[in-house]
């Protein structure tokens, strides 16, 4: 396993501040031997990808109470929902850049990896799980942009999923589970104010809701840049 930079420190202390669970938990790096692959047959993973890219994985030990709570049975939420804000959190401090999708998957390559750094996340009663990151090797320069832009054209083609948003809330998972027909949920802005348009949940730019034929569609307003979109 590799030896830990500031990069992958930062991201490993971000990670465990944004876990939900009052324990204080301490990221340490784990030695190159000894890692239970067993355990990691179940982690949370997700990709992050922009100025600098990498493959995160979370696995909390099954005999915590942080396991518990991110493994509550639930229709709504599921381990890698309650578990996402902390990789995103580990994804912010890489730069500018979008982490994927979260999904419960066998990481015991990735752990593996020569490349992988692996913290222990360690608390008043011992280990509490581990946090594995790989740094992906980004390249730089203009050569390289216009290639990629070339590649680009290939796929005009293909269809990408537009999301429009009026709102946004953070409810607690109490909250969740305890919604039903007729609750109100309140949004984070007044009536009135602009949509977000997300591109395969990337937000490009601002509109306002509208009306045509009785359909709902959005005008757009105003077209962000790449640094306001990933902010």
């Amino acid at each position: 396993m590799s030896i830990p930079t500031s990069l992958h420190t930062d991201a490993a202390s971000a990670l465990v501040r944004l876990l939900p669970t009052s324990i204080v938990l301490e990221p340490l790096p784990f030695p190159g031997s000894g890692m239970p692959l067993e355990e990691v047959a179940q982690a949370v993973t997700a990709s992050f990808v922009g100025s600098e890219s990498a493959d995160l994985a979370l696995v909390l030990d099954s005999s915590t109470p942080l396991a518990d709570i991110a493994g509550s049975p639930s229709p709504f939420l599921s381990e890698a929902d309650i578990l996402r804000p902390a990789l995103e959190a580990a994804g912010s401090t890489l730069g500018v850049g979008v982490l994927g999708d979260t999904h419960i998957d066998d990481a015991s390559a990735l752990f593996s990896h020569p490349s992988t750094v692996v913290f222990e996340l360690h608390g008043h009663d011992g280990r509490a799980g581990w946090f594995a990151i790989r740094l992906r090797d980004t390249p730089h320069g203009t050569a390289n942009d216009a290639a990629i832009a070339g590649k680009l054209s290939r796929i005009n083609n293909v269809e990408m999923a537009l999301t429009v948003a009026i709102g946004h809330t953070r409810m607690a998972v109490r909250d969740v589970l305890n919604l039903e027909p007729g609750r109100v949920v309140e949004l984070d802005r007044s009536a009135g104010a602009p949509a977000d348009i997300l591109l395969n949940g990337r937000l490009i730019a601002n509109g306002e809701v509208v009306v045509i034929d009785q359909d709902y569609a959005v005008r757009i307003t105003k077209i962000l840049d790449v640094a306001e979109g990933l902010s």
